[in-house]
């Protein structure tokens, strides 16, 4: 893991990120880009130099109002970031379309978000674009709550249905978790809805795990009432520190008629949560 992206609006949650993400990188010598998205009214947009007003002086004055807040940071955080390559990045653009492009365009392995992750999609930092990134990233997104001022991983469960289709994203998490030197332990919440014998799992895990490492006894099946609760009481119980989930990407009204249980767990846990693409 070489390239780290952190958005930033220089908020609290955004800076709790960027902590997070410096001590990774430190741990794996990664480099960091930081990204300040600068969406300028209409008026400010120059259609024949590629939407970039970057040389009108209203423009300028916002260039240089994000350089003042970058400079800032980096002086209230040169604790966590002393000796990390740091990329400073303003783009002109909306924060969800700058945040993709910049991750493909440095070929970044890892997105760092902030997000307040209260009720509802207006707690997200910067509106909703946490989780309109952990929608459509195909690289992994960590979704950080609080500060935490040291990140130790010392247990990291991956919650699945087991399905076939969400194998990608089981193998990227088993990938993600020999970073972190942590065994990964795979979690089924089993629910009155879609109730499954103790026979019907283990061959949905055997099928699952197949050609993969997992240790049968880093498996675990958990009874609640909803999948969500299953995931919050477990991690309690268990205490554990990162969450992975896979995440669909639906989009338009097939995201809004089936809902989304990767961003009702961000929205509603505190715990760190790791996204990967299915």
């Amino acid at each position: 893991m070489k390239r780290i992206l952190v958005p930033t609006d220089f908020s609290q949650e955004a800076n709790n990120a960027l902590k997070v993400a410096a001590q990774i990188a430190r741990h794996h010598d990664s480099e960091i880009f930081l990204v300040h998205l600068l969406n300028l009214p209409l008026q400010l947009i120059d259609p024949l130099n590629e939407g970039v007003a970057g040389d009108l002086p209203e423009s300028l004055f916002f260039m240089k109002l994000a350089h003042k807040k970058f400079t800032e940071t980096f002086d209230n955080m040169s604790h966590y970031l002393e000796g990390i390559h740091v990329h400073e990045i303003v783009e002109f653009d909306e924060a969800f379309d700058g945040i993709i492009s910049v991750a493909k365009k440095h070929d970044c392995d890892l997105i760092v978000m902030g997000s307040s992750g209260s009720d509802g999609l207006k707690q997200i930092f910067v509106g909703s674009n946490t989780e309109k990134v952990v929608r459509v990233s195909t690289i992994p997104v960590l979704v950080i709550k609080d500060e935490i001022p040291i990140f130790k991983i010392k247990s990291f469960m991956f919650v699945s249905s087991l399905g076939l289709n969400s194998r990608s994203a089981f193998k990227a998490a088993l990938k993600f978790s020999k970073v972190l030197e942590v065994d990964l332990q795979l979690v089924y919440i089993n629910t009155p809805y879609k109730f499954k014998t103790t026979a019907e799992l283990d061959a949905l895990f055997n099928s699952f795990t197949q050609d993969t490492a997992l240790n049968p006894s880093h498996f675990h099946i958990y009874n609640d009432r909803t999948v969500e609760r299953g995931i919050q009481n477990f991690a309690s119980k268990m205490n554990v520190d990162l969450i992975g989930i896979g995440t669909h990407g639906r989009k338009g009204i097939s995201h809004f008629m089936n809902g989304s249980l990767t961003e009702d767990v961000i929205n509603h846990l505190k715990k760190p949560i790791i996204t990967f693409k299915i």
